[in-house]
């Protein structure tokens, strides 16, 4: 009997990307989003889990919120996990941190990644999915409905709610 290569069997498995963002809204509850200049559209601080060097999703939205817009926060809770699949690219799992609600000293200390990033503005709920189509806006207005009622974490296929 052969013992099988384990790297081999490793390198054969499926691939998954997995990101986390961070949450943060403003005293009358708008969502701040960033602009990419990376790609058409909006999103929220976040990017792509340096899984490799052992990051956690956690320390990924906290470093990647850091990056992005100047703000060291510690995060809260998990808001929400979403499968999304479909998309052309391997599946990706999108991890969703409550970022707090930011006051206005918080807000003048944004300071943009400028390789990454355009503009920042907050946007009320009503308008999120003209700024966030797809699953990404699915996703944000499930995490504020998770803090909305206290409920625990939103578990979501493509930002619809799932179990």
């Amino acid at each position: 009997m052969t013992t099988p290569d384990f790297a081999a069997y490793i390198a054969s498995l499926p691939r998954v990307l997995s990101g986390a963002a961070a949450l943060f809204r403003d005293a009358e509850g708008r969502v701040l989003l960033v602009e990419p200049n990376y790609r058409e559209g909006w999103a929220l601080p976040g990017g792509t889990i340096e899984s490799d060097d052992g990051e956690t999703p956690r320390q990924g939205a906290r470093r990647e919120t850091l990056e992005e817009i100047g703000l060291d926060r510690e995060l809260g809770r998990l808001l929400a996990v979403d499968w999304v699949h479909g998309t052309g690219r391997p599946p990706l799992v999108a991890y969703l941190y409550d970022g707090g609600v930011l006051g206005e000293d918080d807000l003048k200390a944004i300071r943009l990644q400028e390789e990454e990033l355009l503009s920042w503005r907050l946007v009320p709920r009503e308008e999120l999915t003209d700024y966030l189509p797809g699953a990404l806006g699915r996703r944000v207005l499930a995490a504020l409905d998770v803090l909305a009622d206290g409920a625990g974490t939103a578990e979501l296929e493509n930002g619809h709610r799932v179990g």
